[in-house]
């Protein structure tokens, strides 16, 4: 039995299966992890949500910011924008019961026995794992309750509040809980945000880091498995911290990780419409 950690997806559904075929993935015994942003501006998104809801019993899956928006399209259709690749889920016949199923998975997954954590963009560094947990399973709550989930989607969107505080209430707390997970890049070192940065490591303003970056970041004690920064490269020089997401949507490529082993796996993706060899290293 083997547990993999994959970056993220993006409606690229032929380098996940060769990457799958490469270490000869078996749903019955081996489980993998998902790093969030399933689907979204690649070429199969629908045909990837399907894929992955077939062997949903062999999956860990956290949400990222184009998993929540897909929800937030699916609940308001005009919320759809250009470059989004989206529709022909809404329209599909299966929609309801992949939605729901999608709606239903964590922002923060942690695996007590490898003292390990799956998330999507990060967790800020004024934040203890268990403080992390609890908040993550405020916005999870949320998203599982028929009568609170459209007024959370309809909020989510927006840069403000750019920094954590235990008194915000409604909307505006579930926001920077959300952003915190799903979109973060730069922070500073008491969680103030940086939601507009989006290159390298190097690129930030003064005061700020990436997240994992910060000396006193809370949560070092534990192996992190993130995706969401396409910019990184894989690259990452914070000790168990480990970048997914390697941009196969933007022609990079799609990595595979074996969560034990540390071994990478790599699918060059610049023909993100057609099948892709694999390569280790």
């Amino acid at each position: 039995m083997a547990t993999y950690a994959v970056g993220d997806l993006q409606g690229c559904l032929e380098p996940l299966k060769c990457l799958l075929e490469r270490v000869a993935f078996d749903p019955a015994v081996d489980r993998l992890w998902l790093v969030g942003d399933l689907v979204n501006r690649g070429p199969q998104s629908l045909e990837t949500l399907r894929y992955l809801y077939a062997m949903r019993d062999s999956l860990v899956c956290v949400l990222g910011n184009h998993d929540l928006h897909l929800l937030a399209v699916w609940h308001n259709i005009e919320r759809l924008k250009k470059s989004d690749t989206l529709r022909e889920i809404t329209e599909a016949p299966d929609a309801p019961l992949l939605l729901d199923w999608l709606r239903r998975q964590k922002l923060l997954h942690f695996d007590e026995s490898r003292g390990t954590v799956l998330v999507h963009a990060g967790i800020p560094p004024q934040w203890t794992l268990g403080k992390a947990l609890g908040l993550a399973a405020e916005v999870e709550e949320v998203l599982r309750d028929d009568l609170r989930i459209k007024q959370y989607l309809d909020g989510m969107y927006g840069n403000d509040p750019v920094k954590w505080h235990k008194d915000l209430t409604g909307v505006d707390r579930l926001r920077v809980i959300t952003n915190y997970f799903t979109r973060m890049r730069f922070c500073t070192a008491d969680g103030k945000l940086d939601l507009k940065g989006k290159e390298g490591a190097d690129t930030a303003l003064p005061g700020y880091k990436p997240w994992f970056a910060h000396k006193e970041r809370r949560s070092r004690h534990v192996k992190i498995i993130f995706g969401h920064w396409a910019a990184l490269e894989g690259r990452c020089n914070a000790p168990g911290v480990f970048a997914l997401d390697t941009g196969c949507v933007w022609g990079g490529a799609m990595t595979l990780m074996n969560v034990d082993s540390g071994e990478m796996h790599r699918c060059e993706c610049k023909d993100k419409d057609a099948p892709a060899a694999a390569t280790s290293g």
